[in-house]
């Protein structure tokens, strides 16, 4: 399943935002550098969506807000 990301790093809190079936908003505390953002997108997903976080993966947009992730 491919699901579609806007990412909003910076936050004071993190969460989760179901836009529809396949669109999220995602915002996590992690600023956007070295890849600390991307990592905490990960790892909230995986919590969301009850999945260890080995079984997510960013296959476009690792340096963009808008991201495609992979969930297998």
């Amino acid at each position: 399943m491919r699901i579609f990301v806007k990412a909003k790093p910076d936050d004071w809190e993190e969460r989760v935002e179901k836009i529809d079936d396949t669109h999220f908003v995602v915002s996590v505390k992690e600023p956007p550098i070295k890849g600390q953002a991307n990592y905490a997108i990960i790892k909230v997903l995986a919590k969301y969506f009850g999945v260890e976080k080995y079984r997510l993966k960013i296959i476009f947009g690792y340096t963009s807000k808008n991201k495609i992730i992979e969930i297998l």
